[in-house]
């Protein structure tokens, strides 16, 4: 692709870095962005800053937040007893999408996967058991995706969580095997909460 301008050239190439964008529709989306008014870029450019600068992780369950606790944790019509286990912050908005899931959750930021270098130590795992202990849980739903390193992941948790009295439990398979959680429609979703079975390490 020839480009006139150096300028837009490195616009296209910051973009098409992006899941899921090649340079055509990069260079549509700059193309796009060129019509704009400079005030609209300008602030859409400060959101995208904002996201490194003032983004916190929730010091109780590992999602994204504004502050230091998310809105979720410190919403006291949420079900503390109930802590739903994701993979991502995007789990946590497709389960919430649902609006079948009153509990808090608990996001772990990853998946076990030793074919990518990812183990253990390297999610938000070792806090869970604490958690469920100090605040009493009475059932962990294990939210994570029907693939190798989901089931991995679950196995791993529920091992790390019989040290406590808590029902560990894992959605209902209306999910497609390999299928991402972030990708399944709110209807599914929302009836695999509604049928979770228990976990068992011994399965």
């Amino acid at each position: 692709m020839q480009f006139t301008s150096q300028i837009v050239e490195r616009a296209v190439e910051s973009l098409s870095s992006f899941p899921g964008i090649g340079k055509r529709t990069a260079l549509r989306l700059v193309m796009y962005l060129l019509k704009r008014p400079e005030i609209e870029v300008a602030d859409m450019a400060h959101a995208l800053i904002r996201l490194k600068t003032e983004l916190h992780l929730c010091k109780e369950c590992g999602t994204v937040s504004d502050h230091e606790l998310c809105e979720i944790c410190i919403n006291p019509s949420r079900d503390k007893t109930q802590i739903c286990v994701v993979e991502d912050f995007s789990d946590l908005m497709a389960i919430e999408a649902t609006a079948q899931f009153k509990g808090v959750y608990h996001v772990i930021g990853g998946l076990i996967s030793p074919m990518d270098g990812v183990g253990p130590s390297d999610l938000n795992i070792e806090t869970l058991p604490h958690r469920v202990m100090d605040q009493g849980v009475q059932e962990v739903i294990l939210a994570l995706s029907a693939t190798v390193e989901g089931d991995t992941t679950m196995y791993y948790i529920a091992k790390k969580l019989t040290s406590t009295t808590a029902k560990v439990s894992n959605i209902a398979r209306g999910i497609s095997v390999g299928g991402e959680i972030e990708y399944v429609d709110e209807i599914t979703l929302g009836r695999s909460l509604l049928q979770r079975t228990e976990y068992s390490v011994n399965s």
